[in-house]
């Protein structure tokens, strides 16, 4: 290497070089007026940065690119541009998205810490083997699918995707050529919102192409590094579960109905009959032996008949199907050596862990629309439950009667009372586990889960109730108290039965987002570790093994970051022997959009829990000095967030200066972006992804870090920042919130807003948003002894620097149509601007995919 020459990162040799390769040749394509663009939009960028870096403002910029072009001087020719411009960029992103798929195991160490294969090799050295084994009869890993709006490719983009990748991995640049024309060709823009049954499809192509095989992967090697018998793992295939929630959560989403909901139960079932079928004819091409073919042939044929004709067959069921497979297995090893035998077993492994269900479908439901459903019923039942006293908890329980009037007089209401016939419905055609939890969103009191509970008794349920009722904690003050509700669960004698017939187990939801919203990100984060806690210790107390279901999502802001690190720094304070979580939006295409990257990250999730069990780290539980010090972090932080969010020019603000307004107006999702039929936004009603995404759009992630420098500038105003720099070298779940923090840092760009500090009406507000950003790199530089952001996390740091990069003259553009619409314009003007806005929602969306 020529002396002083600056050697490549690993990230800028596999993906950066290859993204200025494969970007030139996809500018020089010459495709319907995409060649004059992908000329022109390396100048404007260019343009962009530099006019940005002078000061000017995005309406400045743009006035003055198209003042210095002669082509473009009506406002039709501008404004065309512009969206030609967007149409690029978005598939700029697509391909930064492919590369770094292809180039997945080069910038990921699949091998490393947190993998399989690491924590294996660490618990052979600590002699813990048998531990682990011992761990894994009853630890789970369950990641549930949801259908928020965090993403918006169309089906034949993610195709595209993968094709692209595996094209760039093989250097087959002819190949890649096309796949570039065929992108420049296809549309991104959906004329209408997708339905929740689209959503499920789009989601099932996940199930489908990746978790069918990335899962199984992960069984093979471990009985292989067991040097275990290929069947000894059956009895474990239920350590990693799979659930979903499009065509389930009702939540906020008027469109989900008990018909989707089977509609999406009967998809997943002919989907996975469908894989299965795909697996069986490779079978019956190496099983050619005259005494296991007919076997075979038998469960191919019926297979066949779920998949493509969903004709239900007699007799035929899981058991029935494994037993035959068994049959098969032990004739190859009687008479044939053992021939394909672990081919077969492998078949046995998909079957042991997606049933004939796929994922398990959840039901959800807010808390408010749930009690307007059970006030519903108790009126248009009066005579039933005339002696029913709804402030007396066990009455909820204890209940026997069935509901002679079914019918209520709102659709809605009467839906979320046919689900539990769904639920019953989909159980009985798919299987015990396609359907058996119900999550109450915004749960406040035991009361919450009375009214499921006695809801589906008065739709006829009786005997044992075959539900996992899980109430879902969002605000801080909820959080707060989510131990004392469950311990006036836990003390109805009822209901501790119902428990015991569960498994004497409990799953607790808790939301990240929401958290966030009330209280800022260092207190939501910090609450709900406490509850955590605390429902742990009262869980233990009355024999019930509490499991945490975590509401995360895609940035920091709303739980997501690091997740191996996150669940590994828990300690064995909080109950970790299952791990369940969301995953939604761009983190399921960035996490697990490849078969290598769905792999790498369920294993991350399955060693962190376990390191937690198996050795037994006392040095991960915070002592009383480190709690202390993060109870007053937190309390600083949330006084200055509470105080930010007091002021009325917050609502206003995203209203005016961000495309809030603009996301329903997108189709992206099916679900409205606030909660409530009331005309006026307020931030109760306001949907956490919305509000988040508000800030992102801005450029200015709020959410992600507003309040941790005002603490910190506090602690070293008292003269006590030492203390906070030994919290972050001791405590790994300190410094895991201070690194996802650095992440939503990293992704601002106040340059592009700083107009607004001129702003009449805005000046001081933006201002204060800048002062505390300010203050919090500051601070968090300081603790962590970096230079920067990010400093040793190199390829995170280098993947947003060059995302960022691609959709800076996307933002530009929003800002520009959102100053515009500022001043009032009407008629086309206006619909032109309002679709200019919304149309670069999109690429920015996407550009964020390694938030999570």
């Amino acid at each position: 290497m020529p002396h002083g020459k600056k050697k490549l990162s690993n990230f800028e040799h596999k993906i950066r070089l290859k993204y200025n390769i494969y970007n030139s040749i996809f500018q020089n394509l010459g495709l319907d007026g995409i060649y004059k663009t992908g000329i022109l939009l390396p100048v404007f960028a260019e343009f962009c940065k530099d006019k940005l870096e002078k000061g000017k403002t995005p309406r400045e910029i743009i006035d003055d690119f198209f003042a210095r072009r002669e082509n473009y001087q009506t406002d039709k020719e501008k404004l065309d541009m512009l969206f030609r411009f967007i149409q690029f960029i978005e598939r700029q992103v697509v391909l930064v998205d492919a590369l770094e798929d292809a180039a997945y195991s080069e910038i990921n160490d699949l091998d490393g810490p947190g993998s399989v294969k690491a924590f294996y090799e660490t618990l052979y050295n600590r002699h813990l083997i048998n531990e682990w084994v011992a761990a894994m009869s009853e630890y789970k890993i369950r990641t549930v699918l949801t259908a928020h709006p965090t993403q918006f490719y169309p089906g034949p983009v993610l195709g595209i995707i993968n094709d692209l990748a595996e094209a760039v991995s093989k250097d087959d640049i002819g190949r890649i050529e096309y796949l570039l024309a065929q992108l420049g060709y296809t549309p991104f823009f959906k004329k209408t919102k997708p339905s929740p049954l689209d959503e499920a499809i789009s989601l099932i192509w996940f199930l489908e192409n990746l978790f069918y095989d990335a899962i199984p992967d992960i069984y093979t090697s471990i009985y292989r590094l067991l040097d275990w018998e290929p069947e000894k793992i059956l009895p474990y295939c239920q350590m990693f579960q799979l659930g979903f929630w499009p065509g389930g959560d009702r939540d906020g989403n008027p469109y989900v109905s008990t018909e989707v909901t089977l509609q999406v139960a009967d998809r997943l079932r002919s989907s996975i009959f469908k894989c299965y079928h795909r697996d069986l004819l490779k079978l019956k091409r190496k099983i050619t032996f005259r005494d296991v073919s007919s076997i075979l042939a038998e469960i191919e044929a019926n297979v066949y008949e779920q998949a493509f004709k969903s004709k239900k067959v007699p007799g035929f069921d899981e058991k029935w199907m494994d037993g035959e497979l068994q049959k098969i297995q032990e004739i190859l090893d009687n008479n044939y050596g053992g021939l394909y035998r672990e081919d077969l077993i492998d078949f046995r492994i998909k079957l042991n862990t997606f049933g004939f269900y796929f994922a398990s479908i959840d039901i959800r439901q807010d808390n408010d629309v749930l009690r307007d459903t059970f006030d519903g019923m108790l009126k248009a039942n009066e005579y039933t439950v005339r002696n029913f006293n709804p402030e007396n908890l066990s009455e909820y329980f204890t209940f026997s009667g069935e509901a002679s009037e079914l019918e209520l007089n709102d659709a809605i209401l009467n839906d979320n009372l046919d689900t539990f016939n769904v639920i019953h419905k989909i159980t009985e055609r798919n299987g015990k586990f396609a359907s058996y939890r119900y999550i109450i969103s915004n749960s406040n009191s035991a009361r919450s889960v009375g009214r499921v509970y006695m809801l589906a008794r008065l739709m006829g349920w009786k005997g044992q109730l075959p539900l996992d009722i899980i109430p879902l904690f969002e605000t801080i003050a909820d959080l707060e108290t989510a131990s004392e509700i469950m311990e006036e669960l836990y003390q109805d004698p009822t209901y501790r039965e119902h428990l015991k017939q569960r498994g004497d187990q409990q799953i607790v939801m808790l939301g990240f987002s929401d958290g966030t919203k009330d209280g800022g990100y260092l207190t939501a984060n910090w609450s709900i570790y406490k509850a955590k806690e605390t429902i742990t210790q009262v869980s233990k107390e009355y024999g019930i093994r509490s499991i945490f279901f975590d509401g995360r999502g895609g940035p920091p802001a709303r739980g997501g970051g690091n997740t191996h690190k996150f669940y590994a720094s828990l300690g064995r304070g909080i109950e970790s022997r299952e791990i369940q979580l969301t995953i939604q939006g761009q983190t399921i295409s960035s996490n697990f959009g490849t078969r290598e990257s769905a792999r790498f990250n369920l294993e991350q999730l399955f060693t962190a829990g376990l390191e937690n069990i198996v050795f037994n780290d006392e040095d991960k539980n915070l002592n009383d000095e480190e709690r202390s010090l993060i109870e007053e972090l937190s309390e600083i932080s949330k006084q200055e967030y509470l105080d930010f969010k007091s002021d009325p020019l917050f609502i206003e603000y995203l209203e005016e200066r961000s495309p809030l307004l603009y996301y329903s107006k997108a189709n992206i999702g099916s679900r409205p972006a606030k909660r409530g039929k009331s005309s006026k936004l307020t931030l109760k009603d306001l949907r956490a992804i919305p509000f988040v995404g508000s800030w992102s759009q801005l450029k200015q992630n709020v959410p992600g870090f507003f309040g941790f420098g005002a603490a910190l500038k506090r602690m070293d105003e008292q003269g006590r920042l030492e203390e906070v720099k030994d919290l972050f070298k001791s405590s790994l779940f300190f410094r895991t919130l201070v690194e996802n923090s650095m992440q939503s840092l990293c992704k601002t760009n106040f340059p592009i807003t700083r107009y607004m500090e001129k702003d009449k009406k805005y000046s001081a507000f933006w201002k204060k948003i800048y002062a505390e950003y300010e203050l919090s790199v500051d601070y968090l530089l300081r603790i962590s002894e970096q230079k920067s952001l990010l400093e040793k996390n190199q390829s995170i740091r280098e993947s947003i620097s060059l995302r960022e990069s691609i959709v800076l003259p996307l933002l530009i553009i929003q800002q520009y149509g959102l100053m515009e619409l500022s001043e009032k314009p009407k008629g086309k003007r206006k619909e032109t601007l309002e679709k200019l806005v919304i149309r670069s929602l999109y690429g920015n969306i996407n550009a964020s995919r390694n938030s999570a």
